[in-house]
């Protein structure tokens, strides 16, 4: 063993020109862009993926409790239900609920001078936690609320905000459809302004008072359009919703689902990017070995004389082997570890600075997320090492073939 480990070190770190030496960088460099493009590949899809995934939750909570409505569009708007303190009640002991807010929507038209543009308002109540909004306020404050009457306070986006030429603490008019079909005027003041960067939001959705909307559609107090609840962990999403529904006092004419298949398009493309990650992350593993594969091989040709001289002193296949695999090991050691490096360095890069920028109506953000999950980082290192050095297992083998006479002789 110790004989094994003192040859490969000679010839790993041998000063001497000769092709190997070009080879065994070439070998090192490409298992440096490997590991480095496979840690990147998924710290990107894991920051895009969170990323939006956070934006769609933040803005319509993680499940939502409303009427049937068998193929409802999400902008369109619920069929009131009766308010249930009791149910709320039962739901909020379950542990992974943070949060149960009322909710509702309405089309209306915001007029300021000359300009127009329609939205549909998402009313809430003092029971709604804004700070799931706070990220993407680009200036001003949330609705405030008071007990005597509705608000007159409004949060629109910045693209609604644009198109009317408005800012924090300007008026605007909004007009409403009464259900006698009759048009309601009422003046508010414009709060905050919000961004999420997903288009069909910020084109759509204004926020203000549930209980304008209440009054608008001559809905009684207790009448709202639905709940919306946060849990702790959005992956417990759609279990938490099974619950839900599952309790005896659940309404059999309600419906309770997670908001991955009320927004099933953007869910389907985040998942969509899995399958693009895994077969970037499948080639460079195969860059890696096959370049390892190569370089071992073009090293016991190199050294077939020694391996004759070393047979003739009575060295075992074994023992021969092992000297190639254990100079493969520190070739693929320093690689993985360098390509470790140059991936991490490049995310905290990104983390810091935003130098990768991205068209926010394609992908919902301005710069390319970073999400670092460390267990990732070490199975790619791991991985990476373990099946390199199975894989040269197979050119190692050569050294079984060669006979010790015209080893010798091998120029």
């Amino acid at each position: 063993m110790k004989v094994a480990g003192f040859i490969a070190h000679r010839i790993a770190f041998n000063q001497q020109r000769s092709i190997s030496r070009f080879i065994i960088r070439l070998s090192i460099i490409a298992t440096i862009i490997s590991v480095a493009v496979m840690i990147v590949t998924l710290a990107f899809a894991n920051g895009f993926q969170r990323t939006v995934s956070e934006k769609v939750f933040s803005f319509w909570g993680h499940i939502r409790i409303q009427e049937k409505q068998p193929y409802k569009a999400l902008i369109a708007e619920e069929i009131p239900i009766e308010a249930y303190p009791e149910l709320v009640q039962q739901i909020k002991q379950n542990p992974a609920v943070k949060t149960v807010a009322p909710f509702a929507t309405k089309y209306a038209i915001l007029k300021s001078g000359e300009d127009i543009e329609g939205v549909l308002l998402k009313g809430v109540d003092k029971n709604y936690d804004f700070k799931n909004l706070e990220g993407f306020m680009q200036s001003g404050r949330s609705v405030q609320f008071n007990d005597s009457t509705y608000s007159r306070e409004i949060m629109i986006s910045a693209y609604t905000a644009e198109q009317l030429h408005l800012k924090v603490n300007d008026g605007l008019l909004i007009y409403f459809i009464k259900p006698d079909g009759n048009i309601r005027p009422d003046k508010l003041t414009i709060t905050g302004i919000y961004k999420t960067g997903i288009e069909d939001y910020d084109k759509t959705f204004a926020i203000g008072d549930l209980k304008l909307i209440q009054r608008l559609n001559e809905w009684d107090p207790a009448q709202i359009g639905g709940y919306e609840i946060f849990t702790d962990n959005y992956k417990k999403a759609e279990k938490v919703a099974d619950e839900i529904y599952t309790l005896g006092d659940f309404p059999a004419t309600w419906e309770s689902e997670s908001t991955k298949t009320v927004s099933p398009n953007i869910f389907d493309w985040l998942n969509m990017q899995d399958t693009t990650r895994n077969v970037l992350i499948g080639f460079m593993v195969v860059v890696a070995i096959i370049n390892l594969i190569t370089c071992l091989i073009i090293l016991v040709l190199e050294r077939v004389r020694m391996i004759g001289v070393l047979k003739a002193l009575g060295a075992t296949d074994w023992t021969i082997q092992k000297i190639f695999l254990r100079h493969s090991l520190l070739i693929t050691i320093v690689g993985v570890a360098a390509g470790a490096v140059a991936g991490l360095g490049i995310l905290y890069l990104q983390i810091y600075t935003g130098f990768i920028t991205l068209p926010e109506d394609a992908y919902y953000m301005d710069k390319a997320a970073v999400h670092i999950i460390w267990w990732q980082v070490a199975a790619i290192c791991i991985a990476t090492l373990l099946v390199c050095m199975l894989i040269l297992m197979i050119p190692s083998l050569i050294v079984r073939k060669v006979q010790p006479v015209r080893a010798i002789q091998f120029r």
